[in-house]
């Protein structure tokens, strides 16, 4: 058994943070999933962008779309999106059935130019879910103050949500309580909240980058020595495992064990942003670190082969000197170095991130739209 197929003896489900039209129709997904024991995928703007941009896959595609009339470059991203979505759903239907819809997700986010707008954020996910028209889609929404209104209310209609974009373990509570108020409002109109899936997607990797940035501007002398010592590439799991620790508080009360009567699924925690930026750490640290049951860790094609290759699961790592996760928030707090401004500027930082990615992506799409007008 490989390390990845451990992590799921261990509770946790691999996913595969990628998404091209090649990984689909050269069968390299079912393989992943056959021998590797990918169980989801995840795509964002920037995969997308790199995907349409930077291969020659959808060049066929893009050429009949060039011979129709005043073609939308909007909508031949989104037909070309929606088509990849739907063939990696296909190929992950059999993981979602056998799993009975605990697994065999793929995500597909809406525009990121709609974070800041509830309605226009409910109205795209209804009109992609739709499209798709797969069970075993979930709909990507950011965790940003109007993104998580949205989040219940699509909930409440039996859609399936990735909270995206979260750094913030407070934040992350105001996430399970939409999630949860939605399958109650569910629940309320006739619905059936077991067939819905949510997970909250918390990423890891860009805490440290931000954190370790702040920790080497501190003032040279003893006091930063220390801290570089002991906090330097800590912050990211220790908020990982605070994130851990809120969760299994709040699917402890009576308000979840009411739901969970009902049939309702657990939201999970997704680790996101596992690779590794700092080429000093393990190149696996992201995921070793992180194990543990009913939660998930997307992870980019380089990470998941490293960890395949070298990975060492330990069952239940999340809980491991989970005592220490408070006092590296605290030490940082003392030091000046909120966590909770660190979050906040992270959350509109990938925001902007996506909607660069997806102008750059647009604009290239209408280039090739261009050349084969020309050709």
């Amino acid at each position: 058994m490989n390390p990845l197929q451990q992590l799921h003896e261990f509770g946790q489900s691999p996913w595969l943070d990628f998404l091209n039209r090649d990984l689909v129709r050269n069968g390299e997904l079912r393989r992943l999933i056959q021998q590797d024991g990918v169980r989801g995928l995840t795509s964002n703007p920037s995969i997308f962008a790199k995907a349409i941009g930077e291969t020659k896959q959808y060049d066929d595609v893009l050429a009949v779309a060039a011979t129709k009339p005043r073609t939308s470059v909007d909508l031949v991203y989104e037909q070309l999106a929606i088509e990849d979505i739907r063939g990696a759903a296909d190929v992950l239907r059999p993981v979602y059935d056998e799993s009975f819809g605990a697994d065999g997700y793929v995500s597909l986010e809406v525009s990121p130019f709609l974070a800041n707008d509830t309605k226009a954020t409910i109205d795209e996910a209804r009109r992609l879910w739709q499209a798709v028209a797969r069970d075993n889609l979930m709909v990507k929404v950011p965790g940003t103050p109007a993104g998580i209104p949205a989040v219940r209310k699509l909930i409440g209609e039996g859609i399936n949500v990735n909270i995206t974009l979260l750094f913030s373990v407070d934040v992350y509570e105001e996430v399970v309580d939409a999630y949860m108020g939605g399958l109650e409002d569910l629940a309320a109109n006739g619905g059936e909240v077991a067939k819905v899936a949510s997970v909250a997607s918390f990423f890891v990797s860009r805490i440290d980058t931000a954190v370790d940035k702040r920790l080497k501007a501190l003032p040279d002398g003893e006091g930063k020595e220390r801290a570089l010592k002991n906090l330097l590439s800590k912050a990211a799991i220790a908020n990982a495992k605070l994130a851990n620790a809120r969760s299994n508080k709040l699917h402890e009360g009576e308000r979840w064990a009411k739901l969970r009567e009902l049939g309702a699924r657990r939201q999970r925690l997704l680790w996101a942003s596992t690779s590794v930026k700092d080429p000093a750490l393990p190149d696996t640290l992201y995921v070793d670190a992180l194990v543990g049951p009913e939660t998930v860790n997307t992870m980019p094609v380089d990470t998941l082969k490293a960890y395949g290759d070298h990975g060492k699961p330990v069952a239940n790592a999340i809980v491991k000197d989970s005592a220490e996760a408070a006092k590296v928030i605290e030490e940082l707090d003392r030091l000046g170095i909120s966590l909770a401004m660190v979050a906040k500027q992270l959350t509109e930082d990938g925001v902007k991130l996506f909607k660069d990615a997806f102008d750059g992506l647009l604009r290239t799409l209408a280039d090739k739209l261009r050349d084969q007008q020309t050709a």
